[in-house]
């Protein structure tokens, strides 16, 4: 096999590649003479690259290091300093550093019985779990997360989807800075790791997901432009110059970030990936990229023999992201809804400031209170459907077809890391409600059509926050980061010094999971209840399509309670109670035949009328 390396780079002239093998890796056979005149000590060595047209440049290494680890970079019309490869596997000296060649082909897999989540039923309809590697462990390593795997296991999670992973500036960061869209941060293990994490996942009968972050990179270690058009003036977002989907060079560009996604299947086995902030993919081609990625996916699915599926998150409200490309979609398999987070949090809190207004409810709108939007999104979706959002100050949106779509494409829950840590100091629902007020939120959720989502630590109401937190090297974009925090919560009436510092360790510190508190009261109480309702959905719900249409919500915003009714077609109807209000409530349920879950037992009963229940509080029934 050839182990040549291969870069794009139309941009230069003339394109140098600085080598060297490296130290403690020689090759087997390599005589002692060889031997010294390769390595040179610590030194790279410099030589040529050729241009093999349509802007490739490519290198073949010497014979004599075999299968030796190289480390590498490129020098361009000899402009120092040497730069990273754009699709490098590993850059274990940072992203400013030379490259290192990895092959994925050398790790001992044990999944070859492998046939995707659920035995091939994907993520649709699974419990997926949100984890970030750095935060999720106080060694903040792939290798460490894996020993908390079977925390997961007992929780009843079907997908891990792991945060970003490309490498990214400094040791701690949430990822979405990322530089090198190929590489797994060194700070988590590098890319063996990833394989090992997988690996151990699909023992365990786990799915693994991995974000990618395809709309723009991070400031620190971008070199992407002085290779070639990687970004273009056409367009803008909130980053800056956007990703060249559309104009000159745009087909390179593209096979660029379609391979990537492809490799991240087949060379370190994940089964999904979540797609940040589709919306800033700006493309105005007659095929979007999203359709070209889906169905690029779609056939190494066939080829691999097991599902692959690509989950967007959108700000859209539109169905059209999930509606097959044959049909004029974008195809992909899923997407976020923040609306479920923000009807239950509003439910939840009370709060009604920013974008949290319209799903307050009220006055100038067809749901009268926060329950009624509740019942809205858990069935059609989106609150914003068409209708006027406040907050963006225009109609918002298109309409659910509810027999249509199948409500598992739609991802809900109560919280994630965005909901969390960019709040100004990073606190969890748990900081601002009891357990028994999330008990009956995470009920709502995780018992609905949609595919639920829940955010490490959430399931046994973790006393930590999750702050954002940066290592940045450069003094100038550390003191813009910190600034520009301390400045966008300072408008909504935050102190400057009441912010947490990104740049301070202590606040990655403070966002580790502390797993002490898995065992104790009320921690305990909360995991229990997360795990049965995960396990019943498993019964309630199966493995096959369901539909808003088989859905109804009814509340009472006077009387604080919300009703879901789910009547599947080929299963057992069930009814998710909760009593929000003050006092005992008798919640009206028609043909409530008794209780199969409470979150206060001995104060839950079914009445003639209804289900009796305590203040802030939840129970599961079937019904008749």
């Amino acid at each position: 096999m050839s182990r040549a390396i291969e870069v794009w780079a139309p941009i230069p002239q003339h394109v140098d590649i600085e080598w060297s093998v490296v130290p403690g890796d020689r090759p087997a056979g390599t005589g002692s003479t060889n031997w010294a005149i390769l390595s040179h000590g610590d030194a790279p060595q410099r030589e040529a690259m050729t241009a093999v047209g349509g802007g490739w440049w490519r290198w073949e290494p010497p014979a004599e290091v075999g299968d030796a680890t190289l480390d590498y970079a490129f020098v361009l019309d000899g402009a120092e300093p040497a730069l990273p490869d754009p699709r490098s596997a590993h850059q274990p000296h940072g992203v400013h550093g030379p490259s290192r060649t990895f092959d994925p082909g050398s790790f001992a897999w044990t999944d070859d019985g492998w046939r995707g989540p659920r035995e091939g039923a994907g993520v649709l309809g699974g419990v997926v779990y949100e984890l970030h590697v750095g935060t999720f462990t106080e060694e903040g390593t792939l290798d460490a997360a894996v020993t908390r795997l079977d925390h997961l296991v007992a929780l009843g999670v079907d997908v891990v989807e792991l945060m970003p992973l490309a490498a990214f500036p400094g040791r701690w960061g949430w990822g979405y800075d990322g530089v090198d869209l190929y590489a797994v941060h060194d700070g988590y293990g590098g890319p063996e790791a990833l394989q090992r994490f997988v690996d151990a996942c699909h023992g365990r009968g786990l799915g693994v997901a991995l974000d990618v972050v395809h709309n723009h990179l991070g400031a620190s270690g971008n070199y992407l432009s002085r290779f070639g058009p990687y970004f273009t003036e056409g367009h803008h977002t909130p980053w800056g110059a956007a990703v060249n989907l559309d104009d000159d060079g745009a087909e390179q560009v593209r096979a660029f970030l379609v391979d990537s996604v492809l490799r991240w299947f087949r060379d370190f086995h994940v089964d999904a990936l979540r797609l940040d902030a589709v919306h800033e993919l700006k493309d105005s081609s007659p095929r979007h990229y999203l359709a070209e990625l889906s169905d690029a996916v779609a056939a190494l699915a066939v080829e691999l023999g097991r599902p692959l599926d690509l989950v967007a998150e959108s700000d859209l409200n539109d169905v059209a992201m999930v509606t097959p490309t044959a049909e004029g979609g974008r195809g992909m398999t899923a997407q976020w809804d923040d609306d479920v987070h923000h009807a239950l949090h509003v439910a939840l809190t009370g709060e009604r400031q920013g974008y949290y207004a319209d799903f307050a409810g009220g006055e100038g709108r067809d749901e009268v209170g926060p329950l009624a939007v509740v019942a809205k999104v858990l069935t059609r979706g989106f609150l914003h459907d068409g209708t006027h959002s406040s907050f963006r100050a225009r109609p918002w949106g298109a309409p659910v077809d509810r027999e249509a779509l199948d409500a598992r494409r739609l991802l809900g829950y109560l919280q994630t890391h965005d909901q969390v840590g960019n709040r100004a100091v990073g606190e969890r629902i748990s900081a601002t409600v009891g357990p028994s007020r999330q008990a009956a939120g995470a009920a709502l959720y995780l018992l609905a059509p949609t595919t639920p989502m829940i955010f490490m630590g959430e399931e046994w109401a973790a006393t930590t926050p999750w702050q954002f937190f940066t290592s940045f090297e450069e003094d100038w974009l550390a003191d813009a980061v910190r600034t520009g925090r301390r400045a966008e919560f300072g408008s909504h009436g935050w102190a400057a010094d009441e912010v947490p510092d990104p740049q301070d360790p202590q606040t990655r510190h403070r966002s580790v999971l502390r797993w002490e508190e898995v065992g104790r009261e009320p921690h305990a109480r909360v995991l229990r209840w997360y795990s049965a309702c995960t396990a019943l959905r498993r019964v309630l719900l199966g493995d096959g399509p369901t539909r808003f249409a088989e859905v109804d919500v009814r509340a009472d915003d006077t009387e604080g309670w919300v009703v879901l009714e789910h009547r599947p077609r080929s299963a057992a109807a069930y009814a998710v109670v909760a009593n929000l209000g003050r006092g005992v409530r008798e919640v009206p349920v028609e043909g409530a035949r008794g209780v199969v879950l409470a979150w206060d037992p001995d104060a839950t009963s079914v009445a003639p009328g209804g289900v009796v229940l305590p203040p802030d509080s939840a129970a599961v029934v079937v019904l008749g």
